[in-house]
C-alpha cells in the first residue's frame, strides 16, 4: 500500500500486509536513519499492534509525526480491507 502523508517531512509511506504481519515499511523523506529503524522494529507485527504503539506520538510542535502517520495508514489499510 502507498500512503501519503499529512504534516511531516516524510512524504509517503509504502508496505505490504502479509498473512495479516506487516512487511517493507520504507518512508519516502524525513530522518532516513530513524524511520529505517521504525521500519525494521515493525517488521513482522500485526498492524493494530502498530497502532496501538504509535498512534498519537508528536513531533516537536507537530500534532503528528511519522510513527503516527504509520499508525493513520495501517487504520486506513485496516478500513479498507473489511
Amino acid at each position: 500500500m502507498v500512503y501519503k502523508t499529512k504534516g511531516t517531512c516524510s512524504v509517503e509511506i509504502n508496505f505490504d500486509v502479509i498473512d495479516g504481519r506487516l512487511h517493507d515499511v520504507k518512508f519516502t523523506g524525513g530522518c532516513n536513519g530513524n524511520l529505517k529503524g521504525i521500519g525494521a522494529l515493525v517488521e513482522g507485527m500485526k498492524p493494530e499492534d502498530v497502532i496501538a504503539r504509535l498512534e498519537g506520538t508528536t513531533c516537536g510542535f507537530k500534532p503528528t509525526s511519522c510513527p503516527d502517520q504509520l499508525a493513520q495508514a495501517l487504520k486506513q489499510y485496516l478500513a479498507s480491507a473489511q
